[in-house]
């Protein structure tokens, strides 16, 4: 975790974020790094109907109280050995958030995972999925109640011989759970979910029964040979990690995991 010395903490005063606020002075006191209190000003739904001067007065009172809202709480961080900076800008959230990563070259964003209904919205909110997405620095989303220590962590990796973009994320998603797990004496869990190609449409071809399991047990041994070969590249043998190999839908397999096995880190990668 120590290659993280520039952390953008987005913050809302709409939302309780402790746990975030926490996690984002910790790691920059751990890292002797520096850490910018970032806001995002949504522009009003009715300031159109204003003139452009008394639009600009609106908008220009509304950033001073937000940036005075940010001095309040940074004068309340215990900040004496830490360098602590306040930004606050008007746009479309997660827009002005990658923009200020690649102006500032911040190496992490942490930002609090959004209540709104949905299906992964529901889990990570609007903004935060476009960030994994779309943002060119690793993002921590901390879920608002997340206030105890991380007891179990669940890297998520996909290693493939016919991706290298993609296969090139796994090494540092598990140093990243590794080092997390680390320092906070916590269970490693990693998970790989696997599936045949086009299983659907070879059960429906002309393939025989025989052909077809044949094709999936080779199919799991390349997995299972993949996924063997990331865990001998980042040694993680001393955190003796429970190790998941399954087979079927990585959209429903991670979240029940999750689930089931009471994770409090998620540690996963997008290309």
């Amino acid at each position: 975790m120590q290659r993280f010395k520039n952390i953008l903490l987005v913050l809302n005063p709409e939302v309780q974020e402790t746990a975030a606020v926490d996690k984002a002075v910790s790691l920059t006191r751990q890292n002797g790094g520096r850490l910018t209190l970032f806001s995002v000003l949504k522009k009003p739904p009715g300031i159109q109907g204003y003139s452009e001067s008394v639009a600009q007065d609106q908008l220009a009172s509304a950033v001073a109280e937000r940036r005075e809202w940010l001095r309040g709480l940074m004068t309340s961080l215990p900040q004496h050995d830490i360098d602590v900076v306040i930004n606050v800008v008007e746009g479309t959230p997660f827009l002005e958030i990658i923009r200020r990563v690649l102006l500032e070259q911040h190496d992490l964003v942490i930002t609090t995972a959004e209540e709104i209904k949905g299906i992964r919205e529901r889990v990570f909110g609007a903004t935060s999925m476009h960030l994994m997405r779309k943002c060119p620095c690793p993002v921590w989303v901390v879920k608002r109640a997340q206030t105890r220590p991380y007891a179990r962590i669940l890297a998520a990796v996909d290693p493939s011989v016919y991706d290298p973009k993609r296969d090139s994320l796994n090494p540092l998603i598990l140093q990243l759970a590794a080092t997390m797990a680390r320092k906070e004496a916590a269970e490693l869990h990693v998970i790989h979910v696997w599936n045949l190609f086009g299983e659907r449409y070879l059960r429906n071809s002309v393939m025989s029964e025989e052909d077809f399991q044949e094709a999936k047990a080779y199919e799991q041994e390349q997995h299972k040979l993949h996924f063997y070969t990331l865990l001998n590249r980042v040694d993680v043998t001393d955190l003796k990690p429970h190790l998941h190999l399954v087979e079927g839908d990585p959209d429903e397999y991670i979240p029940e995991l999750v689930s089931e096995l009471g994770i409090d880190l998620l540690i996963m990668g997008s290309v």
